[in-house]
């Protein structure tokens, strides 16, 4: 009981992490029918951002502020620079940008800070919880936590306010936004924000547990991408099922088959989702004669 507790309490947590990875995908595909595979980038930023800042001097919650600040800049450059200039390109010509960008943040995250392993103190201490036998980390009540409250908070800023329903308005139909006043361009400028925003925070909550590094962002892009192709891409409930499911069926595959697997598991429930239901769980069942 103990061993399957212990590997439940790791699969939620890092399918926390894919969660959100799979929400900041699912925000910019519903703004912009993008898949931006830089997304895993965005996470490692705000890990490697945090340490940095913190070892000059800041205080570690500002060093955060910081790190998802930066980050959620760094979005909106990437859309203003890459992305809205390839309006109208192919879908492969943008996911070929993406990747482009992907490896540009990477690179230069190694030139700017380095090429080694990082981590900075947990918020609440490293002594686990000891639950069943099993060893709960506070830090995973903390990325639960969060995964949690970052999601009701952007459901409730898609829903209730004006600049959310924008960003809905817009990836429901864009010719429509605009006629009605939105502009449309701040618009996805917001949702590339917003999503590189979620990733940072993604970063800095992991980081104290699985630590980070320059080049950790294309794992996690692929899980994200895994995670809401899972649950249905551009639905955010698909995402977070999406996260967790994938992150539960990693931790038991690690554990009871074996370890080497791991991270081929993501790969595997691709193709699984590809073959066997391609709009993912929560996805429409309805079919379209072409």
């Amino acid at each position: 009981m103990a061993e399957f507790l212990q590997f439940l309490f790791s699969g939620l947590t890092v399918g926390a992490v894919y969660a959100l990875v799979a929400l900041g995908f699912t925000l910019i595909h519903n703004a912009s029918g993008v898949v931006n595979f830089a997304q895993g980038e965005f996470v490692m930023l705000g890990g490697m951002i945090t340490v940095f800042a913190a070892q000059a001097g800041l205080p570690l919650a500002a060093a955060a502020g910081v790190a998802v600040g930066a980050t959620a800049l760094l979005g909106v450059l990437l859309y203003r620079l890459a992305i809205e200039p390839a309006r109208g390109a192919s879908v492969v010509s943008i996911i070929i940008i993406t990747m482009g960008a992907s490896i540009f943040l990477r690179g230069t995250a190694q030139a700017v800070f380095d090429k080694q392993i990082h981590r900075f103190p947990a918020f609440t201490g490293e002594d686990p919880l000891l639950i069943g036998g099993a060893a709960l980390l506070p830090q995973s009540l903390w990325v639960l936590g969060g995964a949690a409250v970052i999601f009701a908070v952007l459901h409730a800023f898609l829903t209730r306010t004006l600049p959310g329903k924008a960003v809905l308005a817009t990836a429901s139909n864009r010719l429509a936004a605009q006629l009605v006043g939105i502009n449309t361009s701040a618009t996805l400028l917001l949702s590339f924000g917003l999503s590189a925003a979620i990733g940072a925070l993604a970063g800095v909550l992991i980081t104290p547990i699985t630590m980070t590094t320059a080049d950790m962002g294309v794992s996690v892009a692929l899980k994200g991408f895994a995670a809401a192709m899972l649950g249905g891409m551009g639905i955010p409930v698909g995402a977070i099922v999406g996260g967790l499911s994938l992150g539960l069926i990693e931790a038991f595959a690690a554990g009871y088959v074996s370890s080497a697997y791991k991270d081929a598991t993501a790969f595997l429930v691709i193709l699984v989702v590809l073959f066997l239901m391609p709009r993912g769980l929560f996805g429409p069942k309805t079919v379209e004669r072409v």
